[in-house]
């Protein structure tokens, strides 16, 4: 009896600064260890997707890549329903509803089960969801820091990770959290997400206003989100003795030079590498947990409402719109919103 086939609808990234909605066979049946999840909702992670849209080199964390490779498939944060399991899979049913952790666009995701993490709590909408494995990066992150109750945190960059990351600190006991990004229309969404001030960082005095808040200490722990090589010089002179950066932001251009020595050694400044793949896979330990715990405690936030993710959901589109989705993001990643869903459900 041959393998049953499916077709399935998949956004693509076929060329440099386009994507396309197409269809590909997959099998009907996952394979020994596998689910097959009929996908409700992707969230677009813009700085990443846009970096693979353009034709960027370096997008893989493990190496630079010698030449530019398309198509490229994205979407790594999503729901679903589980329609299926393979052989073995016994602690998750068809029927349930699931993260999907690091699937793709596509209108089925055939994923490990140790991949689809339940949504237990009905309370939690899949479309709010969706967002959770996104959520996951900023929540280890500052995991990372260790922040602790009381502690003044600066976050740099106020994008999804950013605005995500102000309301873990917010939620973890951080007093002032301090957010920072050029872009009012950011800086305002943020006092909405618990931070305490919001400032621009391209004013003048913008390192003496943090020392100013903080008591001419400054911030003993800071999200650093941008990615920007000079953001994170300006950061660095924000920063405490003895204080801890977290790198969330993904540096992609290496060729850059940094004054170790004056911003990092004297004064005892930590620099924590926080990409998500820098994370345990089985166990997880204090300040360092699994993406499942972490996703795990970020839809229990949100069920309990001390995270207000839906409030970052500016647009939700049919993936038929990606062709124009992604031509936004390539061209006006500037004006382009914070949290954007594709609803999968619309497609017939």
């Amino acid at each position: 009896m041959g393998v049953m086939i499916m077709q399935n609808r998949q956004i693509l990234f076929t060329r440099p600064n386009q994507a396309e909605l197409v269809s590909r066979e997959i099998p009907g049946q996952p394979g020994p260890g596998e689910v097959l999840v009929r996908t409700c909702y992707t969230a677009v992670s813009a700085g990443t997707e846009r970096a693979n849209l353009i034709g960027e080199r370096h997008v893989n964390g493990g190496r630079i890549q010698d030449e530019v490779v398309f198509p490229r498939a994205l979407g790594y944060s999503g729901t679903g329903i589980v329609e299926k399991v393979g052989d073995g899979v016994t602690n998750i049913k068809p029927g349930q509803r699931v993260v999907i952790y690091f699937g793709q666009h596509k209108q089925f995701n055939i994923v490990p089960a140790a991949n689809a993490f339940p949504i237990e709590d009905d309370r939690v909408g899949l479309d709010e969801a969706a967002l959770a494995v996104i959520a996951c990066f900023p929540l280890l992150g500052i995991r990372k820091t260790r922040l602790e109750i009381g502690e003044a945190a600066l976050v740099v960059g106020l994008g999804i990770l950013g605005q995500l990351s102000v309301s873990f600190c917010k939620t973890g006991g951080a007093v002032p959290v301090i957010a920072a990004d050029p872009n009012p229309a950011r800086r305002a969404l943020a006092l909405e997400m618990g931070a305490d001030v919001a400032l621009d960082p391209t004013a003048d005095d913008y390192a003496e206003t943090v020392k100013q808040i903080t008591g001419g200490k400054g911030v003993p722990v800071a999200i650093e989100v941008t990615g920007v090589y000079a953001a994170l010089v300006q950061t660095l002179g924000c920063m405490a003795r003895f204080g801890r950066v977290s790198l969330l932001g993904c540096s992609r251009n290496p060729d850059q030079a940094l004054d170790f020595y004056h911003l990092v050694h004297f004064p005892g400044v930590s620099l924590i590498g926080a990409n998500n793949f820098a994370r345990p896979q089985f166990e997880s330990s204090p300040g360092n947990w699994t993406a499942k715990d972490d996703c795990d405690a970020i839809l229990r936030l949100m069920g309990s409402g001390r995270l207000s993710a839906r409030r970052l959901i500016a647009e939700i589109h049919s993936p038929e719109a990606a062709p124009d989705v992604y031509h936004r993001l390539a061209y006006d990643d500037a004006n382009f919103p914070i949290g954007v869903l594709f609803d999968w459900s619309v497609l017939t």
